[in-house]
């Protein structure tokens, strides 16, 4: 089995070269060039272009790279689940979220998944929606909740609950004092909104881009309170979701601009990886998600 030079292969991709991977590796670098040699031998392939000043991935060391951090992950966990049945070791999962779901969403859930393993030792990585996706490939994260998609052969993507994203704007917005807005009257506005990458970005995106609407300006902010706070001092409109919205409308910091015949729906989705099978905590999870989804 090549478990030591893939191990091997990964170390000198992310340092960069040779020498820094054997002193990762606690191996001497002649032993990290067998190791690539050996590879390359078994795949039939070059995986490195060298040259004195760059070491760089062909494109078969790319895909190999990827595959071999799913292989590696797989083994560990193997291994650590065989651990597990040994020694009953306690419970861990590992949660990817994006914002929204992070910050709005999943506290309520980690709430119940609390209640059912008072003892689980729960951590939480938040990012924009291509983040965790990348979070789950590599397998930083046993599962990531997202607000967008992905196409990922290597993922499985699972909707859990509905959201409902709402214009906002400063309660003294022309448009925040009209009973009913229609989407025309959106032409031409300055937005906020987060940045590419962000699942609520790629939405109003496809908002503007269904309805032909022209924007003045966009905003971007990395941060959903950032968003909130630039609409509130009165910068732009915002399409945010309801749940990162209420307490700041039931403040009448924001209000919420009244569409007429018009509402902007979309689906949080789980991710996990194919290649790792799901230990008993994580699917408990996804049974909370299921029941949010029976539920909505």
């Amino acid at each position: 089995m090549y478990y030591d030079a893939l191990r091997t292969f990964i170390s000198v991709v992310e340092e960069g070269n040779f020498t820094r991977a054997a002193e990762k590796r606690l191996i001497s670098q002649p032993s990290v060039s067998v190791h690539i040699q050996n590879l390359e031998k078994e795949f039939d392939t070059s995986l490195f272009v060298r040259s004195p000043k760059q070491l760089k991935l062909t494109t078969t060391g790319e895909l190999l790279y990827e595959r071999a951090k799913q292989i590696i992950q797989i083994y560990e966990t193997t291994k650590e689940e065989i651990i597990e049945h040994h020694h009953s070791l306690a419970l861990e999962l590992k949660i990817g979220a994006s914002f929204t779901i992070g910050e709005y969403v999943l506290p309520s859930l980690l709430e119940e998944l609390g209640k059912i393993y008072p003892e689980i030792k729960l951590e939480v990585i938040i990012g924009n929606t291509e983040e965790i996706v990348e979070h789950v490939k590599l397998f930083h994260v046993d599962i990531g909740l997202i607000e967008g998609q992905s196409n990922d052969r290597s993922l499985e993507v699972f909707p859990f609950m509905i959201d409902e994203l709402k214009i906002v704007a400063t309660p003294n917005h022309l448009l925040s004092l009209k009973d009913g807005v229609s989407i025309e009257e959106l032409q031409n506005q300055t937005w906020i909104s987060r940045e590419k990458g962000s699942g609520t970005r790629s939405y109003l995106e496809h908002v503007l881009r269904s309805h032909g609407l022209k924007v003045k300006n966009v905003i971007s902010i990395s941060s959903t309170q950032g968003v909130k706070e630039a609409v509130i001092r009165g910068l732009g409109l915002s399409l945010l979701s309801k749940f990162a919205i209420a307490r700041e409308v039931e403040s009448q910091y924001l209000s919420q601009i009244s569409l007429k015949d018009e509402s902007f729906l979309r689906r949080f989705s789980y991710v996990t990886s194919r290649f790792v099978s799901k230990q008993k905590e994580l699917d408990v999870f996804i049974g909370l998600l299921k029941k949010r989804w029976v539920n909505d």
